[in-house]
């Protein structure tokens, strides 16, 4: 299918790895330029590099930014102009119990995992409007729904997102610019591969052995019964950057995997 990406331009934050590069891949698959961002220049520059040597003929570039840092926030924002596509990735999470988390994680949380998104918007919508093209899309989470007892505050930055996400879909009233949440579920990140690999060893197990025990431990009832693949996250996204996702705008849709049990 012919998503008629050609020439759009796509800033994703928080994308170096896991779900955000997932997704920068299948943009620059169809057509698409792609910004993407993470903390370390580093780290940003050495994902440029891959995501060129995989499709050498795509526009691709890279913008560091640490969204705890209000000056290096303030400077990314100062030279994102002309997005056709935001992708709202970045995002922190932590097991914590609730009394256990301190005042100052509640307000770092909020910082880095709704106000980013807040800031990017705010930056791009208007343009949005003005060009009548545009899509928003926030990664949220099945945890802004079903919030884990171990990480509440977790689970309320992602329900603020959905929040904002539908707030903002209301000002694109009447034009072609669309604004979403993505629920996503259990997914196989980087991060998560890299605990379970390291947990794996520690026990002896195989590593296809222990992502099935943690499934079954810690959501048995999915219907998928595994973990979500990042790029299996990234196919809706996808889809709803794409002009022929027009009629879908203010949604929740999930990638969940059927985690979640409500209609």
């Amino acid at each position: 299918m012919n998503l008629k990406l050609d020439g759009k331009k796509a800033f994703i934050s928080g994308s170096t790895q896991g779900i955000g590069f997932a997704i920068a891949q299948q943009l620059l698959n169809e057509g698409a330029e792609v910004i993407i961002n993470g903390r370390k220049p580093e780290r940003t520059n050495l994902a440029v590099q891959n995501l060129q040597q995989e499709f050498p003929d795509a526009k691709v570039s890279g913008i560091a930014a640490d969204f705890e840092n209000k000056e290096e926030v303030t400077a990314l924002l100062s030279v994102l102009e002309n997005i056709d596509i935001l992708i709202n990735n970045l995002g922190v999470f932590e097991l914590k119990e609730f009394e256990d988390i301190t005042d100052e994680d509640w307000h770092n949380i909020f910082e880095i995992n709704v106000m980013s998104s807040v800031r990017l918007s705010k930056k791009v919508l208007p343009q949005m409007l003005r060009n009548n093209f545009g899509r928003i899309i926030f990664i949220s989470s099945e945890s802004g729904v079903n919030i884990p007892a171990d990480m509440i505050h977790y689970g309320m930055t992602k329900a603020a997102m959905m929040a904002v996400s539908n707030g903002l879909s209301k000002l694109t009233k009447g034009t072609k610019v669309t604004v979403n949440t993505i629920l996503g579920g259990p997914t196989y990140s980087d991060g998560v591969a890299e605990t379970v690999g390291q947990i794996a060893k520690a026990q002896n197990m195989e590593v296809d052995h222990l992502k099935n025990a943690i499934i079954q431990q810690t959501n048995p009832h999915s219907l998928l019964q595994r973990f979500i693949n990042p790029s299996e996250i990234a196919s809706l996204a996808v889809y709803l950057s794409s002009p022929l996702a027009i009629a879908t705008n203010g949604a929740a849709l999930r990638a969940d995997g059927g985690v979640l049990r409500n209609i």
